[in-house]
């Protein structure tokens, strides 16, 4: 007789039915009301008073300063996971996995304490406040303060989907090519970015999003002057604290414009391939991934 096999989890038709139906109860309360919510009052009251509300000169102001602080933060923190995740995966040196841990820090703390913590660093009062009111440099409630508090939650990003790929990959492509001759920007745009470069766009796309919707730690060091440092997050809570609930969803729509188009985005680059770990050949050879050690 043989002997009956265990059943499989989905073969329960109540349990699997509560399972989707709790989740898919979830996604349309949690996710899909508030986007339609935001969509259906943003233009209530038309396409002209919608277009009139996006077009007021604060409104205008904090579009563009949220936009030159993406142009800014997400360059050099593409640039800086890049070259954390190069030094982590090709090289051996003491504090790796120290650096590992610290780029991860921007995840578990506090956008708000990231924020307080530059008024305690570059505030009058801070560590380098005097010396930064001698040279006549204003860090905070101005441009550079939005963009390093941006620059501190958005940091891991980037190198949080190339350090596993590249990890996976190993060294020995970018071996070969040093003992070719290559120096090691040639060995970077010819060997490691082509085998790194959805994950990289991944990276740079799921950051430039955090970067225009950062709203904890800008709030902070950006001190919500209107029509000056209130980026587009800011500007929508200022909206909504004057009574003008329209005004607060129409600006609310275009991050939620955003967020869509940064959804599809990730849809197309998760078909290609991007985030997901494989490790190419080396003249045929098959290897094993290396570990961190």
């Amino acid at each position: 007789m043989a002997e009956k096999r265990p059943p499989r989890i989905g073969e329960n038709p109540l349990f699997r039915g509560t399972i989707i139906s709790i989740v898919l109860i979830l996604v349309a309360l949690v996710i899909v009301a508030p986007l339609i919510v935001i969509g259906v009052e943003a233009f209530s009251k038309g396409w002209a008073y919608f277009a009139t509300t996006i077009g007021q000169a604060d409104t205008r102001h904090a579009i563009f300063l949220t936009a030159v602080t993406a142009l800014i933060a997400v360059p050099i923190n593409t640039a800086f996971g890049i070259a954390a995740a190069w030094a982590i995966t090709k090289f051996d040196f003491p504090g790796r996995r120290l650096l590992l841990i610290a780029i991860e820090i921007p995840f578990s703390i506090s956008p708000i304490v990231a924020g307080v913590s530059y008024l305690f660093v570059y505030g009058l009062q801070g560590l380098f406040g005097e010396a930064l009111q001698s040279a006549d440099v204003k860090i905070l409630f101005a441009l550079p303060g939005i963009v390093l508090a941006s620059m501190f939650v958005t940091a891991p990003f980037v190198a949080r989907e190339l350090i596993p790929l590249m990890q996976a990959q190993g060294r020995d492509l970018e071996e070969a090519a040093t003992s070719l001759g290559a120096s090691g920007f040639r060995t970077f745009f010819s060997v490691t970015l082509p085998n790194i470069k959805w994950a990289l766009l991944y990276g740079i796309i799921l950051c430039n999003s955090r970067v225009m919707g950062e709203f904890g730690a800008v709030s902070v060091v950006s001190g919500n002057i209107r029509g000056q440092t209130n980026t587009l997050p800011l500007h929508i809570e200022l909206l909504y604290h004057d009574y003008n609930a329209i005004g607060a969803f129409a600006a609310a729509s275009i991050l939620a414009l955003l967020a869509i188009v940064t959804l599809i985005a990730k849809v197309i680059l998760e078909r290609r391939g991007a985030g997901r770990v494989r490790r190419p050949s080396l003249a045929g050879a098959a290897q094993k991934p290396e570990t961190l050690t």
